[in-house]
C-alpha cells in the first residue's frame, strides 16, 4: 500500500460538457465543497455531439482565478505543439500563475487529433508528436527561466522571446505519459506526472527517471445520481467514447468518428468501467486502484452538466469526508 500522507482529491472542470459561465460557477462551488484542486480540460471539440460544449480553457482559467482563493488549478492537459505555439503557452501559463497567486500547474500532453486538426497542418504519427512535445517543453522551460529565448529546432523556431510578466513562483510542469519511452523522456524534464492508468511499475519508473519525489496525478470518471438506471443512461449518452481507450481516442478526428467508434458500446459496458448511481461505497472504491499504486492526486469527473450542482452538494456532505476517511 502506498503512503497516503498528503493524498489530495480534485474536481474536473470539463469544458466538453458545460458552458463557460456554468464552469466558473462550479469552480467556486467546488472550492467551497472542500476539493483540494481543480483541473480543466483544454479542447476545441467535445468528444461527442451530445456533450455540446468546448469553450476556451484559458479564458475560463482567468475567470476561475478570480472566483477561487485556495484550490490549486491545472490544465489537464494542454497540447503545446499544434493549436498553440509553445512560446504562447508559456505566456498564458505565466499569466494564470500571476492571477492565481501561485496556484497553477501547467499540465501538458501530446494532444488528440480531434482538437489539433483544426489548424490544418495534419496529424503526425506518435513518434513525431513526442518529438514536438519534447521541444515544446524545452522552450517553455527556457522562457520560465527568464530572459530572452532564441530557439532553432526541428519543429519550432523562437526569435527573441521573453516573458515580461513572470511570476515569482515558477510554474510547475506536469506531463501526461503512457509507456516507458514517454516516462524515460519526460521524467527528467517535468516536475510532475499525469497518467490515465493506475500502473505501479510506471510510477516507480517515473520516480527512478526523475531523480526525486513528484506528484502523480490521475483522473477517475464517475456518474453519481440518486437513480442508478438514470445515471447509467447519462454516462452512456455522454461518456461512451471513454471505452475506446487513449490510443484510439488520440487518433479519431471528429465527433462523428467517436460516435461511429462507440455505436456498439452498450449502457452496461459503460457501467462496467464507470461507477454509476448513489452507492457511496462504490464511489470510494473507484479511487482505490490509483491510491494503492501511489498516486498523490486524484481528480474526479462527474458525468453530465445537469448533475453538477447536486454532485457538488453530495461531495461536500458525504463523498469527500468518506474519501478522506478511507484514504487519509
Amino acid at each position: 500500500m502506498a503512503d497516503r500522507q498528503g493524498l489530495r482529491f480534485g474536481y474536473t472542470l470539463m469544458t466538453e460538457q458545460s458552458g463557460p459561465k456554468a464552469l466558473v460557477e462550479y469552480a467556486a462551488t467546488a472550492e467551497q465543497a472542500g476539493f483540494d484542486f481543480e483541473v480543466m480540460s483544454d479542447h476545441y471539440f467535445p468528444w461527442l455531439d451530445e456533450q455540446g460544449h468546448a469553450a476556451y480553457a484559458w479564458s475560463l482559467l482567468g475567470a476561475v482565478t478570480q472566483v477561487t482563493e485556495r484550490v490549486e488549478l491545472m490544465t489537464y492537459v494542454t497540447c503545446p505543439t499544434m493549436r498553440y505555439h509553445p512560446a504562447v503557452v508559456a505566456q498564458k501559463a505565466a499569466t494564470i500563475q500571476l492571477l492565481s497567486d501561485g496556484r497553477f500547474t501547467l499540465g501538458l500532453g501530446s494532444g488528440e487529433n480531434l482538437n489539433e486538426h483544426v489548424v490544418g497542418t495534419g496529424w503526425p504519427p506518435v513518434n513525431v508528436r513526442h518529438e514536438m512535445l519534447v521541444e515544446a517543453v524545452e522552450i517553455i522551460s527556457a522562457l520560465f527561466d527568464g530572459g530572452y529565448v532564441n530557439h532553432a529546432g526541428v519543429h519550432y523556431r523562437v526569435d527573441s522571446a521573453k516573458l515580461w510578466d513572470l511570476p515569482d513562483k515558477r510554474v510547475p510542469i506536469a506531463v501526461a505519459v503512457s509507456g516507458n519511452q514517454s516516462i524515460d523522456t519526460f521524467a527528467p524534464m517535468a516536475d510532475h506526472m499525469v497518467a490515465t492508468e493506475p500502473n505501479e511499475e510506471a510510477l516507480a519508473r517515473w520516480d527512478s527517471a526523475s531523480g526525486g519525489e513528484s506528484r502523480k496525478i490521475g483522473q477517475v470518471p464517475v456518474c453519481w445520481g440518486p437513480d442508478r438506471d438514470a445515471a447509467v443512461a447519462r454516462a452512456h449518452d455522454q461518456f461512451r467514447w471513454f471505452a475506446g481507450g487513449w490510443k484510439v481516442n488520440t487518433e479519431l478526428p471528429s465527433t462523428t468518428g467517436f460516435a461511429g467508434a462507440s455505436q456498439f458500446v452498450r449502457p452496461e459496458d459503460v457501467a462496467d468501467s464507470i461507477v454509476c448511481g448513489p452507492d457511496l461505497g462504490a464511489l470510494v472504491e473507484a479511487v482505490k486502484p490509483f491510491v494503492d499504486v501511489g498516486f498523490t492526486d486524484v481528480a474526479l469527473v462527474q458525468v453530465g452538466d445537469e448533475s453538477q450542482r447536486d454532485f457538488l452538494r453530495f461531495a461536500e456532505a458525504e463523498l469527500l469526508p468518506a474519501l478522506r476517511s478511507a484514504y487519509a
